[in-house]
């Protein structure tokens, strides 16, 4: 039986560039279940990207948000910052880098704009939303899924009411999505986390991080994971608008170019290293959401100068394996040869 009726093949909900209707719809459509990563749209736009999707498909999808982070202003912190990103401003052609105006998006915003697109699920990453949340979301017919990188992390999420859980292991691409102690110490591996959960909780476990084709897809399963979701190989898929510079770093990746930086968000994320991340490494960086709409200028003018060294490249540790896979449809069916029914 598959999980909510959905596909055991899941898109893991990227936010930033891969935040596409395109993709989203073309993994749905595919056979998978699109995940749209909302985390960095203004609420109109969650509006409009939901849309386009039912335009180009009626199959379900689901919608990911960042829960609310606690965090401090810090304009020492944050002018150093500015400071050490003024001379890639230079050299992009750019004007010295500047305080932000924002640094995130409204959350309740965001929600309630997730709410009125009717989502299949809509999931969460970076906290616990809350018992009173999940239930007003269960209520209104939403399968409703929270994240964790360690059993205690599982075990809240459970205690607030969540369908089910996914299990990201350390493997992972993109920002770490723990929130209980420290990042460091909840770096735990997809193979040891999820019959970890499996053992731990009584909802189901979706496993995310490290898997990119039939194998890993087969590996999980064996663990017990109700689905998987799968991140970086589906940046290299026909319908994924991803930067060419990024694109071109992804397919030259080998597996020891994986690092975990805070450089460009100020909150842990696996990704390639680059320039900026070995440059800044061990750097102290003002709280996320801070560096985040910091260096958001620079990444996009790099992206579109084919800067690969100065961009955000976030990617998991299966880089050998991401390789070109043509369609969305097409990697789908190739993940799903490893699920077995």
């Amino acid at each position: 039986m598959s999980l909510f009726g959905l596909p055991p093949i899941w898109i893991a909900p990227m936010a930033g560039e891969a935040a596409s209707s395109a993709l989203v719809a073309a993994v749905s459509a595919g056979g998978g279940f699109g995940q749209l990563g909302a985390a960095y749209l203004a609420p109109a736009r969650i509006a409009e990207i939901a849309a386009d999707i039912r335009a180009r498909t009626d199959r379900p999808f689901g919608i990911n948000l960042f829960c609310p982070q606690p965090w401090r202003r810090d304009d020492a912190a944050l002018d150093a910052y500015l400071a050490r990103l003024a001379a890639w401003h230079a050299e992009l052609g750019l004007p010295a880098p500047a305080r932000p105006t924002q640094f995130e998006e409204d959350f309740e915003a965001q929600l309630q704009a997730s709410i009125a697109a009717r989502p299949a699920a809509i999931s969460f990453v970076m906290g616990d939303p809350g018992a009173a949340r999940v239930a007003a979301l269960q209520a209104q017919g939403f399968k409703v899924l929270g994240t964790a990188t360690q059993v205690a992390e599982g075990l809240a999420l459970q205690a607030s009411g969540v369908d089910a859980i996914i299990a990201q292991g350390c493997e992972a691409g993109g920002h770490r999505g723990g929130f209980l102690g420290s990042a460091e110490g909840a770096l735990i591996g997809t193979m040891a986390l999820v019959p970890q959960l499996v053992d731990a909780l009584g909802i189901p476990v979706i496993a995310a991080g490290g898997i990119a084709d039939a194998r890993g897809v087969a590996a999980a399963q064996a663990l017990g994971a109700s689905a998987v979701t799968v991140g970086t190989a589906f940046l290299l898929v026909d319908e994924c608008p991803l930067s060419p510079a990024y694109r071109a770093a992804l397919l030259a990746a080998s597996d020891a170019d994986s690092t975990l930086t805070r450089a460009f968000s100020g909150r842990m994320a696996r990704g390639l290293a680059n320039r900026v991340t070995r440059e800044l490494e061990g750097a102290a960086l003002p709280a996320f959401p801070q560096p985040n709409a910091a260096s958001r200028l620079m990444r996009q003018a790099a992206a579109k100068a084919g800067r690969a060294d100065l961009i955000s490249l976030w990617a998991g540790q299966a880089l050998a394996l991401n390789r070109a896979p043509g369609t969305a449809a097409r990697l789908v069916a190739a993940l799903t040869q490893g699920w077995r029914a």
